[in-house]
């Protein structure tokens, strides 16, 4: 059974299952939904529990089937953990899983609790996952984007008795708060934590969130690219700017959005070839959101303009390895800053 985040409450409340399986690359909403977990089955009398972490090709998969099948003395319930960070069970993994999935239907002893990072597709349809979604209760919990922020502080703020005036200065209250939060769900929930100390229930106003809030954006490359396909330059300034002030290193964000622009021409490439796209996008890795900017993308790309953005990466390639190159800026940060504005402004043309 396969459930989002904001069902999983009234399924515990329903009946608690023996088998729960987390993905997902948000650790702090990933952390909520185990303690949720957690705590439905202290109240089933889940008193014990045991943690294992898979690490390595060596991990001994006997001592966590051998650990489902007793109980202690002290306890006739027991919870274990299955930590598989790498989201790589491995060949001897893959049958464990498998056998745990299938002795834990009616299984009112022991839950098992699974917690896995972002899986891919190909990972997401292999038997061993198969198993742990046919015979149990898997939930994937991806990250909250940026347009949904501002209406996920809110809720939270809700949550502890407060909220945001109404009217355009509550809206541009969330707006600058998630800014400062971007991207980071934990210092997210640490600041609202903090105006429930600082303030009483009831409304908030702008004046108490900005003399609260602290800068805790992280900058992350990656959310750089999604911004840059997204058309969004104002916020692609930004976060060049806290990428740069945070020290990262400007050959890193240069790959990232070379990488995107390669990815462009193969995909247009393989399309005029006759290929579909959708396999042209699964065989160039691309899937989750880019895969839906790439698609509203290619149609409005030309050959000239990918061809240009090619040459472009190449020069900034050379100025964030310290080679000069006539009528570009030399400063790295500044080629780059042109380099995701030219191809910001292709997918700005195509929304």
């Amino acid at each position: 059974m396969h459930l989002a985040p904001n069902q999983l409450a009234a399924q515990l409340h329903k009946g608690l299952r023996s088998l729960y399986t987390l993905h997902g690359d948000e650790p702090l909403l990933q952390q909520e939904a185990a303690d949720a977990i957690r705590a439905a089955a202290r109240v089933q009398g889940y008193t014990e529990r045991s943690t294992f972490t898979v690490a390595g090709a060596h991990f001994d998969w006997s001592a966590v089937l051998a650990a489902g099948g007793s109980l202690s003395l002290f306890a006739d319930k027991q919870i274990i953990e299955i930590r598989i960070p790498s989201g790589k069970p491995g060949k001897e993994g893959s049958v464990a899983l498998q056998q745990l999935a299938e002795v834990a239907s009616g299984n009112e002893s022991t839950l098992t609790l699974v917690l896995l990072p972002r899986l891919d597709k190909a990972t997401k349809t292999g038997a061993w996952f198969a198993a742990l979604e046919s015979h149990g209760v898997t939930v994937q919990i991806d990250p909250v984007e940026r347009a949904a922020l501002p209406q996920w502080i809110a809720q939270r703020l809700a949550a502890q008795g407060q909220q945001v005036v109404a009217g355009e200065e509550g809206q541009r209250t969330l707006s600058f708060f998630a800014d400062r939060v971007e991207g980071n769900l934990l210092a997210a929930h640490q600041e609202i934590q903090k105006l429930a100390l600082l303030y009483p229930l009831g409304e908030l106003h702008w004046e108490q969130v900005e003399a609260a809030v602290l800068n805790v954006a992280r900058y992350d490359v990656f959310k750089l690219s999604e911004a840059v396909l997204s058309g969004q330059l104002l916020r692609v300034q930004r976060m060049l700017d806290g990428l740069e002030a945070e020290g990262e290193a400007a050959v890193l964000v240069h790959w990232a959005l070379a990488e995107d622009i390669r990815a462009l021409k193969r995909i247009k490439d393989a399309t005029q070839a006759g290929k579909p796209l959708p396999v042209a996008l699964r065989e160039n890795r691309i899937w989750g959101a880019k895969e839906r900017l790439f698609e509203r993308i290619l149609p409005r790309a030309t050959d000239a303009a990918l061809a240009r953005l090619l040459q472009s990466a190449h020069k900034v390639d050379g100025i964030v390895k310290g080679l000069p190159v006539p009528d570009w800026p030399q400063a790295p940060w500044q080629a780059l800053q042109r380099l995701a504005l030219q191809l910001g402004k292709l997918a700005l043309a195509a929304r």
